[in-house]
């Protein structure tokens, strides 16, 4: 087992990471900007390394300075968390090179599965069902308008490269397909450096739901059942939950098969997503695989009492998996409480937090790194809590959610629990009748009157 780990993270996630490290006894190493001096991942680590100034391109994305950060303390291990490096092949080589175990999939992994194009024509080829779009990358814009016309309107436009939503454009009609590629090249290139495209139909009225797996050195994987992500807003997920309130044993059975299947095509190690696109009519399409832990992967915590983190930790000593496939015996949801406006078109909100005041009681929890008095640096992803409820059913572990919700005051920035108030009492979610589009049509109701 692993004598020390180093969180090469920030926020809740390295605050997450550092906790499971101290119940199993391994010493811990948290790396910082100067933003982040003050975090509580900072406070609670063995001990802390600044890696730069607060642009992540000179602290936590600069590999030469976390390698540096882990060979002055002896870490024998990293856990890149999720974002940043964490899908980075040449961080996950950089750190075999130098002897250290990167708690997470290999660099040959991380470019089989991180190339969306890449990683279709992979599952194409494990029988793992796929949406129906280009075979590869798009050479030129005159293949893109021959492939539209194949597939049949619309499609959708996507960046190889891409993520949280960049560089992808949906299109209802031929003419509109020229302004899409340009504009959707232009952001790619400038968001990762990269302009490759590829085009898939367009799924309409879509869930989007992943499968989380977990998969060991033998080459043996298991799954541990769905989550819900369609509550989006520009692809960004706001809200998850488990069980789906759309799955059924049948497609359960056949989306965690297929899950399976994918990770034990490519060997995978280590903990991973594999994500679906689900029409209405229930058919599943593989979208893709993240090559790391899930921001929403408490809610799976919950329903199956299973720590994600210590099994990631256990898997990268070289600890083999149960191979036990897991179906839900309760419901959990969660909600993103991110530092924006959500009446004022969820613009950014940093600063000080001058009054917290979390809620407790059972059958909830809150993975957080802020408190009273914290600044919330405007350098980083605007997430500063994940609220999490978990009941015998889904309509309990709404109205828990309803209840933690009221309890949770933050003050002195805006946050978007009132977002997350009115949505527990939208009837097309209470329903669970709800997709991807559902963001498009909700509309914020005046704050109340104090």
């Amino acid at each position: 087992m692993f004598k020390k780990i180093l969180i090469a993270n920030r926020g809740e996630i390295a605050l997450r990471v550092i906790r499971t490290c101290k119940e199993m006894g391994i010493k811990t190493v948290a790396v910082y900007s100067t933003a982040d001096a003050e975090s509580l991942h900072v406070r609670f680590a063995d001990e802390a390394v600044c890696i730069g100034p607060p642009p992540s391109k000179d602290s936590y994305l600069k590999i030469s300075n976390i390698i540096a950060a882990a060979e002055i303390t002896n870490a024998d291990a990293i856990h890149p968390g999720y974002g940043f490096l964490s899908e980075n092949a040449r961080f996950s080589k950089i750190c075999k090179e130098h002897g250290i175990k990167f708690i997470g999939a290999s660099h040959d992994m991380i470019d089989k599965m991180g190339d969306k194009a890449t990683a279709k024509a992979t599952m194409k080829a494990a029988g793992v069902p796929t949406i129906p779009g280009s075979e590869g990358l798009l050479e030129s814009y005159e293949v893109a308008e021959k492939t539209a016309e194949k597939i049949g309107y619309p499609v959708m436009l996507k960046a190889t490269a891409g993520g949280g939503g960049k560089g992808m454009r949906a299109v209802w009609k031929k003419e509109d397909l020229k302004k899409a590629w340009e504009s959707a090249r232009q952001e790619s290139a400038a968001a990762f450096g990269n302009d490759g495209m590829y085009m898939e139909k367009l799924i309409e009225e879509p869930r989007h739901i992943e499968i989380q797996v977990v998969g060991d050195s033998t080459g043996r994987a298991c799954h541990l059942s769905e989550r819900d992500c369609s509550v989006q807003r520009r692809h960004q997920k706001l809200t998850e939950e488990t069980p789906s309130p759309f799955m059924t044993d049948a497609l359960r059975k056949k989306m965690g098969d297929a899950a399976v299947k994918a990770a034990e095509f490519i060997k995978y190690e280590g903990a991973g997503t594999v994500e679906f696109l689900v029409d209405k009519h229930r058919n599943f399409y593989f979208m893709e695989m993240n090559t790391r832990i899930q921001v929403e992967h408490p809610i799976t915590e919950q329903v199956i009492d299973y720590d994600l983190i210590r099994e990631q930790i256990l898997v990268a000593a070289g600890v083999p998996i149960s191979g036990k496939n897991y179906t839900p015996k309760l419901h959990a949801i969660e909600c993103r409480i991110n530092a924006e406006d959500p009446y004022n078109d969820f613009r950014p909100s940093p600063g000080r937090i001058t009054t917290l005041h979390a809620p407790g009681g059972h059958g909830v929890r809150i993975d957080t790194h802020v408190y009273s008095g914290y600044v919330i640096p405007p350098n980083y992803d605007s997430m500063i809590a994940k609220l999490i409820t978990t009941a015998q059913t889904r309509e309990e572990a709404i109205a828990k959610m309803r209840r933690a919700l009221d309890e949770f005051v933050i003050e002195g920035i805006k946050t978007t629990i009132p977002f997350h108030r009115q949505l527990m009492d939208h009837p097309d979610y209470i329903s669970g009748n709800y997709t991807t589009k559902f963001m498009e049509n909700f509309v914020m109701a005046p704050p109340k009157e104090s």
